[in-house]
């Protein structure tokens, strides 16, 4: 568990506002600039971030006060998973049990609110190689692509099971090849802010309906 980022938000969460949009998960949501979205389009609308860099479902699972029931949200788009696809280790067993316990903590302590679960970004092989932003993380792309589709599918599958919705906004992200361009992505894995002005314009619909 990441005690530092646990404990900001700990912190952060006794000023938030209650019933507003969350987006919950690992870095790849900690990473999208939300706020400062919002601000550029002028767009009056809460929306709290959090995001823990490196989180794994089960680590989730430890923070799940301070990431999402002390918010108290309407509305949840959730991000995770990418990083336990990552491990080698890792089974779609063992995948989906733990993204199904997430899940049940969610029915059971919010029924009313509104979940979304996000679809996985596509990785960038090339770059991830090239760059290398840290040890493992060719071994990491090359895992996530693998297992991509098949993550997903368990993914969808449970939006199915608890009535909740799976959507996929990475139109626009990735090449013929299925890859991320190179133009989104940091290392491969992670993306700029362009990246997510794509992603946030793709998900408009779903923000807002």
């Amino acid at each position: 568990m990441n005690e530092y980022a646990v404990t900001r938000y700990r912190y952060l969460n006794k000023n938030a506002i209650k019933g507003e949009t969350l987006f919950v998960g690992s870095s790849l949501m900690e990473h999208f600039p939300i706020d400062e979205i919002l601000m550029s389009r002028r767009i009056t609308r809460v929306i709290y971030n959090r995001g823990i860099s490196g989180y794994t479902i089960p680590e989730l699972l430890e923070s799940m006060d301070e990431q999402i029931f002390n918010l108290e949200p309407s509305v949840i788009f959730i991000n995770i998973g990418t990083n336990d696809i990552s491990h080698r280790e890792e089974t779609a067993e063992v995948f989906e049990e733990d993204y199904r316990k997430v899940l049940t903590q969610i029915k059971e302590r919010l029924p009313k609110t509104k979940v979304f679960m996000m679809a996985y970004y596509p990785v960038n092989q090339k770059v991830a190689d090239t760059i290398t932003a840290w040890p493992e993380a060719p071994l990491a792309a090359k895992l996530r692509a693998e297992r991509l589709d098949k993550a997903n599918g368990i993914v969808e599958k449970l939006s199915k099971e608890f009535g909740y919705r799976y959507i996929n906004v990475n139109e626009g992200l990735f090449g013929e090849d299925g890859q991320l361009l190179e133009k989104y992505t940091t290392d491969g894995i992670h993306m700029w802010p362009c990246a997510y002005e794509l992603i946030f314009d793709n998900m408009k619909k779903y923000i807002f309906e």
